[in-house]
């Protein structure tokens, strides 16, 4: 056995890289383990998967691919002398990983079957636009658990805190502590509601008198600046616009067969 790069396609991740038939080769065998044949169609299976991961198609490749199907294959047939199949848990994982291929392979079929047109995709990408707003704002936040400690905060900076100081020692957001709690520009759309509520009150410079409770947890916000929002062009999200359509139909889709269904 030949232990190369290419030798990190397994069988059991084929399922989340593809579902359709693939070449023509079909038929044929690529070789046989004991007298139970590999078919060429398997080959063709880890080879499509293997140059979608982006590695190049080569005989070098395919020959690795080969060797390590003959492999699988004779550690399949061990564990099923070894009456590993009809152990419980395998054959629950093995139902599991059926069901997970069958519902990709439906998701692909109608994620194939229902394309979406331009008027759908120029409607959706407005829509998200208008969502966006005209400005973008440059903000930072401390983070804290309670109310009392974001008062605290509020009394410190008041005082002459440094904002940038406080939210590297006490902010609990890890992404943006160490950036003195600096979270970039971004539309006020993306923040939860009382985030993006206070944020727009704010003018440049200012910080919230209050503190701020969202989901996460109570918030100090200062804004540092604010401009003109510059909206990506259509032809830019085009792709993003489908796939942000195509997942709501199906989400639809989902939800009205789970409507239908008998559960008991």
């Amino acid at each position: 056995m030949r232990l190369t790069k290419f030798l990190c396609v397994p069988l059991a991740v084929l399922g989340f890289v593809c579902t359709t038939p693939l070449s023509a080769q079909g038929g044929g065998t690529v070789a046989k383990v004991n007298g139970i044949a590999i078919p060429q169609s398997r080959l063709d299976l880890v080879i499509k998967a293997a140059t979608a991961q982006g590695q190049p198609d080569s005989a070098e490749m395919r020959n690795a691919l080969r060797e390590n199907l003959i492999t699988e294959e004779v550690l399949t047939q061990e564990a099923i002398k070894k009456g590993l199949d009809r152990n419980p848990d395998v054959v629950t994982q093995i139902d599991l990983a059926r069901q997970g291929i069958l519902i990709r392979a439906y998701q692909a079929d109608f994620m194939r079957n229902n394309p979406v047109s331009d008027d759908e995709l120029r409607k959706e990408y407005e829509s998200v636009k208008s969502q966006m707003g005209d400005k973008e704002y440059k903000a930072r936040h401390i983070l804290v658990e309670t109310e009392q400690e974001a008062k605290d905060l509020v009394a410190s900076l008041k005082k002459g805190g440094v904002f940038e100081k406080l939210a590297g020692e006490r902010s609990i957001d890890t992404g943006s502590k160490s950036n003195g709690g600096e979270l970039g520009w971004s539309s006020a759309a993306v923040y939860v509601k009382p985030f993006s509520d206070a944020l727009t009150k704010l003018k440049k410079g200012e910080t919230t008198s209050q503190p701020v409770q969202t989901p996460f947890g109570w918030h100090v916000i200062r804004l540092d600046d604010v401009r003109t929002a510059v909206p990506p062009s259509f032809d830019e999200v085009k792709q993003n616009m489908q796939q942000r359509v195509l997942q709501r139909k199906f989400a639809a889709v989902v939800e009205s067969l789970r409507k239908n269904a008998k559960v008991e």
